[in-house]
């Protein structure tokens, strides 16, 4: 069997001796959600994914499974849930995901642990499934695990950001199946988004507070928060290139790797 980045594609031999060899492990937290009617809906699992392949290889690193489904879309960060297709877990149901699978990990060896987020909503309950998974594990005995978390889109060069926006960078949550995402989606899967059917609907101009039950007209129709169609995968490589630079180096950092 061949070696794999992929815990996954690895016989369970394999994984031991990687555990004994004290390897980083990266859990990437994605979504089912949509991206607008020119990106398909597994845009938050592709990008997180992508970004931990890159930065395990640098590391000497493993990437497991991607948790496919995330916290509840919010309507001023991810359009919400009217959209069909997006599929979500409650966020006690996701926070108890990432729980079990940090334990789990814990207990067969594992001791340097890297959450890297790729959907919005998933920041606050993938911080408590991490304290979750950290205070289970320490009650079993195991009080050495190190986890990082983050949030990949937080690596980014000022001057990267400066380039892509001369006019001023609108922020990450509005940034939703916007220029960003549909950049690294041409880089990575260009297969799974199309150009012509880019929406000129936005930008969202949301108020600083929500409204439940969502009222109509709140978010643009196509579900597109910013702008997309100065999009390209030259912008998308020097998102990319920023991302796992970055993210390498702090993982070398933390880990003394």
């Amino acid at each position: 069997m061949a070696e794999s980045v992929f815990l996954a594609e690895l016989s369970w031999p394999q994984f031991k001796s990687k555990v004994a060899q004290n390897v980083p492990i990266f859990l990437p937290l994605g979504a089912t959600e949509q991206h607008g009617p020119h990106m398909a809906l597994n845009v938050d699992v592709v990008l997180p994914t992508a970004v931990c392949e890159r930065v395990a290889r640098n590391v000497g690193g493993l990437v497991a499974p991607t948790i496919p489904y995330g916290y509840k879309s919010q309507p001023r960060s991810g359009g919400g849930e009217a959209f069909p297709g997006t599929t979500s877990l409650d966020a006690s149901t996701f926070s108890l995901v990432v729980r079990d699978i940090i334990r789990s990990l814990g207990n067969d060896g594992i001791r340097r642990l890297v959450v890297l987020n790729g959907h919005f909503e998933n920041t606050w309950p993938g911080v408590e499934g991490v304290d979750l998974g950290i205070r289970e594990l320490r009650r079993d005995g195991v009080s050495d695990m190190q986890v990082m978390r983050l949030e990949y889109w937080d690596f980014v060069q000022r001057s990267t950001l400066d380039r892509l926006f001369p006019e001023g960078f609108p922020g990450t949550e509005l940034e939703h199946a916007s220029l960003l995402e549909t950049s690294l989606m041409l880089v990575l899967r260009p297969d799974l988004v199309d150009m012509k059917q880019i929406p000129n609907d936005g930008p969202a101009k949301f108020p600083t507070y929500d409204r439940y039950p969502v009222p109509e007209g709140f978010v643009p129709a196509s579900g597109v928060l910013a702008r997309a169609e100065r999009a390209s995968a030259e912008k998308g490589e020097w998102l990319m290139r920023d991302h796992v630079e970055l993210i390498t180096n702090a993982v070398r950092a933390e880990f003394g790797l």
